[in-house]
């Protein structure tokens, strides 16, 4: 074990010897571990790092953009001067999305509800 490993485990064992690992959140429960699998293990810390610090890659960042002012679209009335510039601006992010190779099927039907929805929870 390296110096660094040792050193670590130390003050791990020192923690649980004195008990402040006992009330944390979610003690005894199984670890939800996302499925990581498609991600190449070099990157894998990373990945994991940018998304802990809420951080998406640009291409999920759109969809998030565009999931918004779809759902500003159906707040204001068409008649609304920022209409028509709302529209532009999902219709050039859907073309964006479909040329990056991603469909853009999620702004419409059942599916887009229940995204709209957890969106809103969040």
């Amino acid at each position: 074990m390296w110096l660094l490993d040792q050193w670590a485990e130390r003050h791990i064992m020192d923690a649980q010897t004195k008990g402040e690992f006992d009330n944390l959140p979610g003690r005894g429960e199984p670890l939800v571990l996302d499925d990581d699998s498609h991600i190449p293990a070099e990157l894998r810390a990373g990945y994991r790092l940018l998304k802990n610090s809420g951080c998406l890659p640009p291409e999920l960042e759109q969809r998030k953009e565009a999931i918004q002012l779809q759902d500003l679209l159906k707040d204001i009335d068409q008649d609304d001067p920022k209409y028509p510039e709302i529209g532009r601006r999902l219709s050039l992010l859907e073309m964006k999305l479909r040329q990056a190779g991603l469909s853009t099927e999620f702004l419409r039907g059942e599916y887009a509800e229940k995204l709209l929805g957890k969106m809103r929870n969040n």
